[in-house]
């Protein structure tokens, strides 16, 4: 049985044409979900092919029709026909949704029906990765949470994943800071993070203009990546108290990582990566700095890669070559997503085309890689949102916001709830309230926040999803059915049919977020399940009088309840016994 139909019928379109002799290469099949007054799929395909040939698409139709109805076994259970000049709709019968329905009736086995779109694939996803010194604030908000939503719907689908936090622990900023904590005499070996972030604040507003403290910090820098004693104490006590502050919200947040490596973890490397680059005439020294130039593309014409700067120190292009090396060489990656927002698509670009040369100069494998961008949140004003000071808003004060307000709405509409019980409800409700509202849009489209939007029950939000999963579990506890249990007798209303049509579209939808490493398409296809749940949920009577349609209707529920947990899982989000 297919999990993805639209792969099966696809594979058996395209084994009709071949059996006409219409060549594979020329041929693409372009299977889709169809509108459901003409079938539950729609092959699209001829017509482009029947008019780069000067051929009737009807005729080519009927062909690979005629073919299809004596080949694969599950086309017995759909009704095929030709619409229009040459489409070729599919209607799934009963019988098939139910042997589908039977198929797939649990995570495992559909974990494993998808495993073989990535199964024996090594992905290393590098996201959140914030600068240390500085509190984690809205904007870091995206990279953490579609880079998890990310690592689980590709280990979903059967690759094997390594989440990695690269932070932003050895550039330039430290070289301002250091000088700024020795000017104004402060104990580093007690400083808090506010009070890090507040020097560093400061050794900004001290470099403005000022010839002499700019050279100061490249010197501090410069010491600090030599290996300088007083410097590298006073780095590493900045760096312990950010990591615990990025721990805090990490754990609140639901979102963990298989390694945590910060730039300076690969500073024994840069020296290869610049004799390297240089041996072979990748890099060249440019006014004192060291640079790779991509003269042949077009978009950065002059524009220098940096490598080296003309101080000596190293910075963010270094360090990304050396980790490219680590994760080729350690972690053996196949391929390296990068999560970042839209701003550094020039830096990405420019790092994907320095590593090409590189490893086809030393005749090594390079991995695939993708630079995964999105866009702003944006505040009342249409500007990227900051409080009303101006200043970017931090992360744990939007957290504590959301549950306290989540806490308010919880009280108004949960009052046979305990206190423990309320106070857990309005904690999972805020941070899946945060995470859902984030992943929502599209992430290379800016979004505007909004409380009320995020935190209401009605429309594609957290809290409708929460309700409609509690919803169906509390029908649930109101009878005795194996989870597991198998879909006998036939589906009878069309609200089942229409029910049960969606749920096979779900593998669809994964293997798509999966290949454009896109969530929102389970957002979406999440909100439109719960949509047909309920009017099935009003149109039929579940715990129906005869125990044939009771086992049906209620097994129904049980598979749209797994996928829909499935599918909040794979989003990062918990789910709720009941609200």
């Amino acid at each position: 049985m297919w999990f993805q139909i639209d792969v099966g019928l696809a594979e058996s379109v395209r084994e009709a044409a071949d059996a006409c002799a219409i060549p594979q290469s020329e041929f693409s099949p372009d299977v889709r979900q169809a509108d459901p007054n003409f079938g539950d799929f729609q092959a699209n395909g001829i017509l482009p092919y029947a008019k780069s040939h000067g051929l009737n698409p009807r005729q080519i139709a009927e062909q690979i029709v005629s073919n299809l109805r004596t080949g694969e076994k599950f086309l017995g259970k759909i009704d095929i026909s030709i619409a229009g000049p040459g489409f070729i709709n599919f209607k799934l019968s009963n019988a098939f949704l139910i042997e589908w329905l039977n198929a797939y009736k649990s995570e495992k086995n559909c974990r494993l029906a998808l495993a073989k779109n990535f199964r024996g694939k090594r992905i290393v996803v590098d996201y959140s990765s914030p600068n240390t010194a500085k509190q984690m604030h809205v904007g870091h908000l995206r990279s953490m949470n579609i880079g998890n939503s990310i690592c689980k719907i590709l280990k979903f689908c059967g690759a094997d994943v390594i989440g990695d936090n690269h932070i932003g622990d050895w550039g330039t900023m430290f070289g301002i800071l250091i000088m700024a904590i020795k000017k104004e005499g402060a104990d580093a070996s007690s400083l808090t993070l506010e009070e890090i972030e507040s020097l560093y604040q400061l050794g900004n507003a001290m470099i403005i203009g000022d010839e002499s403290a700019i050279a100061t910090a490249r010197n501090e820098l410069v010491k600090l990546q030599s290996g300088d004693w007083e410097n590298l104490q006073i780095w590493q006590r900045i760096n312990e108290v950010s990591r615990a502050a990025f721990e805090e919200i990490y754990e609140e947040m639901g979102i963990y990582f298989d390694y945590a490596l910060g730039e300076s973890s690969y500073r024994d490397e840069v020296g290869r990566i610049y004799e390297e680059l240089v041996a072979k005439g990748i890099a060249v020294e440019s006014e004192g700095a060291l640079c790779v130039f991509h003269g042949e593309c077009e978009r950065f014409g002059e524009q220098p890669f940096i490598v080296r700067k003309s101080d000596g120190a190293s910075n963010y292009a270094t360090t990304d070559l050396a980790t490219v090396l680590h994760r080729t060489e350690q972690l053996r990656a196949d391929e390296i997503i990068y999560i970042t927002d839209g701003r550094q698509r020039d830096h990405f670009q420019q790092l994907f085309l320095t590593v090409q040369k590189w490893y086809a100069a030393f005749e090594r494998k390079c991995p695939e890689m993708r630079h995964v961008w999105f866009g702003t949140i944006l505040g009342d004003d249409g500007k990227a949102i900051k409080t009303r000071a101006g200043t970017p808003v931090r992360l744990k004060e939007l957290i504590g916001e959301a549950k306290a307000r989540a806490l308010a709405i919880v009280n108004e509409k949960s009052t046979n709830l305990s206190d423990g019980e309320k106070q857990h409800v309005a904690r999972v409700l805020a941070i899946d309230s945060i995470k859902y509202s984030d992943l929502l849009p599209s992430r290379t489209n800016d979004y505007a926040f909004s409380w009320d939007k995020m935190l209401s029950f009605d429309g594609n939000t957290a809290a409708y999803m929460l309700y409609a999963i509690a919803r169906i579990k509390s029908v649930l506890k109101k009878c005795s059915i194996d989870a597991a249990a198998a879909l006998a007798n036939d589906l009878e209303t069309a609200e089942e049919r229409s029910l049960v049509r969606k749920l096979t579209y779900f593998p669809i939808v994964l293997a798509q977020a999966a290949k454009e490493l896109r969530p929102h398409y389970i957002c979406t296809y999440l909100f439109e399940l719960a949509v047909e749940y309920s009017s099935f949920y009003n149109a039929n009577r579940i715990l129906a009088e005869e125990a044939n349609v009771a086992a049906r209707r209620l097994t129904i529920a049980v598979r749209t309840l797994q996928t829909m947990e499935i599918g909040m899982h794979l989003l990062g989000l918990e789910t709720l016994e009941k609200m």
